[in-house]
């Protein structure tokens, strides 16, 4: 294929890397011929949308169905306070247009799944994955190896992240690495886990690194190594993935269609989203609050301790969730137990964990703290 020209503004604007002896002109004209699709415009995909298109990136992809919302302002640092309420697709749009006009964007204003996954990476040389779930994930790296294009792998939990290339030609895919999704609930996400503002920053800065190394074919990818990161510690160190001869989607190649992703990592969600449940009793927080003032329900927070001075349920027991196990014979299995926690998810879990201790009076507070603020007690602050 033979690559585009660089106009004299272009050159003038990507000077500092004409300059460089393993880019120069040649390796500009590369950027500008390369298609990337960007799989989200959030913690990760602010910095890959920002960083890429500022490369010269000449084709950008991008995917997301998502609005931005004022506690997404802490690290996606592509949406700004007067984007509030806006798709996120809208705002990326016009910051993109701002940072590089010379940028062609493309956006896909929809869930990926299954059905159109193919059919949206099948034009692109690269898909940066900058997802936040399981399923998305899996899904992700499936199409990817399908179509034989590489997956720049991320992502971040609290202080840590991790970053990788996936299914590169020899190279392992994510299944290689994770054969099997968690178990439902256990880790938990940045909602309920929380992030460094900055994480996604360091992390998403790297993954448009691996990215743009790939479309130059200059350097060493981390394609066969997974880097991980302590943000706390500042420490960075790999270690080696191993292509996988068993794994069925890169090695038996058992796998030759995209599969029901949310079946198969059982994702549970709670609190308003009928997908999937975790199929305990719940109680909704206008109904808990009447059966508390009664004074009929014990009301068991499972949150952790620096949480419970943002937000407060009355008259509760404090159990944090990883703690609960331990103390279970705090709890009293003659009276109604309601679990809650900050959206309803970490609660969930717990209930299953009493029910398997033998309680059988426990339900779940629906929608959390958060649902609370809205139905009981709006005096005091979301988080």
């Amino acid at each position: 294929m033979e690559l585009p020209t660089l106009t004299h503004e272009e050159i003038l604007r990507y000077s500092r890397h004409l300059i460089l002896p393993d880019v120069g002109v040649e390796g500009q004209r590369k950027l500008k011929a390369a298609r990337v699709l960007l799989i989200g415009a959030g913690g990760l995909g602010s910095p890959l949308a920002l960083y890429l298109s500022a490369a010269g990136v000449g084709h950008i992809g991008l995917v997301d169905f998502d609005v931005v919302d004022v506690t997404n302002l802490q690290r996606q640092v592509l949406h700004g306070t007067s984007d509030v309420g806006t798709p996120k697709i809208a705002s990326a749009r016009k910051r993109i247009a701002e940072i590089n006009p010379h940028v062609e964007l493309t956006t896909y204003e929809t869930p990926l799944n299954s059905t159109n996954a193919l059919e949206i990476f099948k034009d692109y040389d690269i898909v940066v994955d900058g997802t936040d779930n399981f399923p998305t994930r899996y899904l992700v790296n499936d199409a990817c190896v399908l179509l034989g294009i590489p997956n720049v792998y991320g992502s971040i939990y609290r202080f840590e992240g991790q970053a990788s290339v996936f299914a590169t030609q020899d190279g392992p895919c994510y299944r290689c690495l994770y054969p099997e999704p968690p178990p439902p609930g256990l880790v938990p996400s940045c909602a309920e886990g929380g992030v460094l503002g900055v994480l996604p920053g360091l992390v998403g800065t790297l993954q448009a690194t691996e990215t743009i190394k790939l479309i130059l074919g200059i350097g060493e990818s981390l394609a066969g190594r997974l880097l991980l990161i302590d943000a706390l510690g500042a420490n960075f160190r790999t270690v080696k993935v191993r292509k996988d001869p068993n794994c069925p989607v890169c090695g038996t190649h058992e796998i030759t269609t995209l599969i029901d992703y949310e079946q198969f990592c059982g994702s549970p969600h709670v609190g308003g989203d009928p997908k999937v449940s975790f199929n305990v009793p719940e109680i909704t927080p206008t109904d808990a609050a009447a059966r508390l003032a009664k004074g009929e329900i014990d009301i068991v927070d499972v949150r952790e301790p620096h949480e419970l001075q943002i937000a407060k349920y009355p008259k509760v027991t404090a159990i944090p969730l990883g703690q609960l196990v331990d103390r279970i014979a705090e709890l009293p299995l003659d009276r109604d137990l309601v679990l809650a926690c900050r959206s309803g998810v970490r609660s969930a879990k717990a209930v299953q964990q009493l029910q398997a201790a033998g309680f059988t009076r426990v339900s779940n507070l629906a929608g959390g703290i958060l649902r609370w603020i809205d139905e009981v007690d709006p005096s005091q602050p979301k988080y």
